[in-house]
């Protein structure tokens, strides 16, 4: 049995439902990964993720070089063994910070030098020593370094496909673990001409994945949809897609529906941290007054553990009151609605009814969607 293997189970249109098989267990497409940054997904532990039914966690690359380091988590076993998480693990490869921290980084042909938000000191990442920091931390799913450029300005672009194609040859040289899998990732604004020639010469070289990076980063949502329209007919059948920080209900539907099969997003936790609660209808704001008085769950029709055991009246006392808890309950909440949208998405996929529930779905959403969205 190899320790990859991407199997496409149902098509809808260009809606997949597919198995992705890692070292540490299989993932079930459409598929939603919760960001533990650095190697903690915001107020929540492991097993209250396990129970919620996440299956797959992103950390980030950057942030755990800065601290603790990718030597100290490899001589405690790699990520798995460090944060307790026994599913698989995806790491980005620091390519998101060119962008958002660009006031604090220097660009040219042979990588990226930073200095640390946290205390000045430099930092140099090349792909070579991108993929030797993922290699350390044990990652099952890494990412190739790339240029995240601003999505609007296309002369900016350009140079920032070039490099970040020159640096993905580069990362699938220096790979060197047979038990990760590398991603590829894709780049070119807004502009469909050049999301074309990324996703040619990304797929062309072979990836076993390929991710969508550079969307969710100052576009429109119509552009972003425009781009992912674009791209799809380009991108490999056989191989996953994962479409890199979007994380909102109504995103995920219109992503899954344009053949995307992974997403992750930083939003439900956030969004936990700033007493919004995610619901078909829109988010809600739990500060709110009027909730002072409501008996009711976030959201009648979900399972989780906090719409199941507490009312808004009761979180909002938690908010007003600053504890800690109400940011671990919301957050419960919104990452369980979308593992749960997940995976009724894939059934509908499989019974061959996906149009008919991303159209109730959607016009749902937006015809009657809380007025705090």
């Amino acid at each position: 049995m190899t320790l990859f293997a991407f199997t496409v189970e149902a098509r809808d249109g260009r809606a997949r439902a597919a198995t992705l098989r890692t070292p540490h267990g299989d993932l079930a497409t459409p598929l939603f990964a919760p960001v533990g940054t650095q190697a903690s997904v915001k107020a929540l532990t492991p097993a209250q993720l396990e129970a919620l039914g996440a299956t797959l966690i992103l950390a980030n690359t950057y942030h755990l070089h800065l601290r603790p380091g990718a030597d100290v988590i490899e001589r405690h076993g790699g990520l798995h063994a460090f944060m307790a998480w026994p599913r698989p693990i995806l790491t980005d490869s620091g390519g998101y910070q060119v962008f958002s921290l660009a006031d604090r980084r220097r660009i040219d042909s042979g990588g990226v030098t930073f200095r640390s938000h946290l205390d000045g000191s430099t930092h140099r990442f090349t792909p070579e020593g991108v993929i030797a920091l993922q290699e350390q931390l044990g990652a099952d799913i890494i990412m190739a370094l790339d240029e995240c450029p601003p999505p609007h300005e296309r002369a900016v672009i350009v140079r920032a496909l070039e490099r970040t194609h020159a640096w993905a040859e580069r990362c699938l040289r220096a790979k060197t673990r047979d038990d990760q899998v590398l991603f590829g990732i894709l780049q070119g604004g807004v502009f469909e001409d050049l999301r074309l020639r990324s996703a040619e010469v990304i797929s062309g070289l072979g990836f076993p994945g390929i991710a969508i990076g550079g969307l969710s980063v100052g576009e429109t949502k119509e552009q972003t949809l425009a781009v992912l329209d674009a791209i799809e007919p380009a991108l490999p059948p056989d191989r996953p897609r994962y479409l890199m920080g979007v994380g909102s209900l109504e995103d995920f539907v219109q992503a899954v529906m344009r053949g995307i099969d992974l997403m992750d997003c930083v939003l439900p936790t956030r969004l936990a941290r700033n007493h919004a609660a995610l619901t078909p209808l829109g988010r809600i704001n739990l500060r709110s007054a009027p909730y002072a008085q409501d008996g009711r769950p976030i959201d009648p029709e979900c399972s989780c553990y906090t719409c199941t055991h507490f009312s808004r009246a009761y979180l909002r006392h938690l908010v007003v009151a600053g504890e800690i808890l109400a940011a671990t309950l919301i957050a419960i909440h919104n990452l369980t609605a979308l593992v749960s949208l997940a995976g009724r998405l894939r059934q509908a996929i499989v019974e061959q009814r996906a149009q008919t529930f991303a159209e109730t779905f959607l016009g749902a959403y937006r015809k009657r969607r809380a007025p705090e969205d």
